[in-house]
């Protein structure tokens, strides 16, 4: 058990200057990537499968299940030892988010990507790959989930988010902090994940909408939503969970029709809570049947209620998947 199997997808590891547009554009295959690493293959054996040369914002949920599809296949391998992911960063913690709340194996799963194209000197996707072969094949990383590999920072998929749109660093967790470095080329793990939920291979379901609360937001978009057509509805609140009352009357309206809200919070840090108790506050709003997602951010929450309704659609199980309780 000492090969690593390799998922190519595109992203910005994998884009050259394109001549007609000037812009950086996916092109390189896996095999061409891994050419450029003259001494990737002195570290461990290497697999690789290509998925395709996709930008990040192409990523769907339906291909996250098909690249799901993949990586489970190869990591049930006897002979892997885990599996790299390559993907462009802008969608990458949804991508590592939705594989850990379906893959089932306590292989090492890495995603990795890179902030700097494959023709800029400073070029980071090599090194990343390297570090999220050395971080597999040490085995440390055993039965923590999914993980993301960048810039010598191994984040666990359920906390980690993009925080910078250039810097090379830009992949934090902001509650708490990495699960393991990369130090002076040596793997070093630090913690366990504190979120690791599993919901099980199942195709998701859409759609699936994400509303951000803004100050004198009236209850229009919910309204949208309902005659979009929508099977669940993830909404970013103020603070610990507070919404304006226009606002909490939409969602009271999107309750009425049956269809399962989730609240997360559109600070950074923190968890959702019912704190208060004021009209549109997280207390009345807990009450009237919106979900807590405590730690997940907007996106990642919503990954995971398309895959929770797959698993049912009534409110108290699908309360049961985020809360636990």
């Amino acid at each position: 058990m000492n090969c690593v199997s390799m998922v190519f997808t595109g992203g910005t590891i994998s884009m050259t200057i394109d001549p007609q547009s000037g812009g950086a554009v996916p092109s390189l295959s896996g095999d061409q990537i891994l050419s450029r690493l003259d001494d990737i293959r002195d570290i461990g054996d290497i697999r690789y499968r290509e998925f395709g040369k996709y930008p990040g914002p192409h990523i769907t949920p339906l291909m996250m299940r098909d690249i799901a599809l993949l990586v489970q296949e190869e990591a049930a391998r006897d002979d892997t030892a885990g599996v790299i992911v390559t993907h462009g960063t802008d969608t990458l913690e949804e991508t590592a988010y939705y594989l850990d709340l379906v893959i089932d194996t306590d292989k090492p799963v890495i995603l990795v990507g890179a902030m700097n194209h494959s023709e800029d000197p400073a070029w980071d996707g090599p090194a990343n790959i390297r570090d999220a072969m050395l971080a597999v094949l040490s085995g440390q990383f055993r039965g923590l989930g999914v993980l993301t590999c960048l810039s010598g920072e191994i984040n666990a998929a359920s906390e980690v988010t993009k925080t910078h749109t250039l810097q090379r660093d830009t992949f934090m967790s902001f509650d708490f902090g990495p699960v393991g470095r990369i130090f002076e080329g040596r793997p070093v793990f630090l913690r366990r994940p504190f979120i690791h939920d599993s919901v099980g291979m199942v195709d998701p379901v859409e759609p699936v909408h994400l509303v951000k609360c803004y100050a004198g937001m009236d209850a229009s978009p919910f309204r949208h939503c309902i005659d979009s057509g929508v099977r669940g509805l993830v909404v970013e609140a103020m603070g610990t969970g507070n919404v304006p009352p226009p606002a909490y009357d939409g969602i009271v309206e999107v309750l009425g029709r049956g269809i399962p809200v989730v609240l997360v919070s559109r600070c950074p840090r923190g968890s959702t809570d019912d704190v208060y108790g004021y009209y549109g506050a997280g207390r009345n709003l807990h009450r009237a049947g919106v979900i807590f997602a405590r730690y997940l951010n907007g996106q990642k929450a919503r990954i995971k209620l398309m895959l929770s309704l797959a698993r049912s659609t009534e409110r108290e199980a699908i309360r049961r998947m985020f809360e636990g309780t």
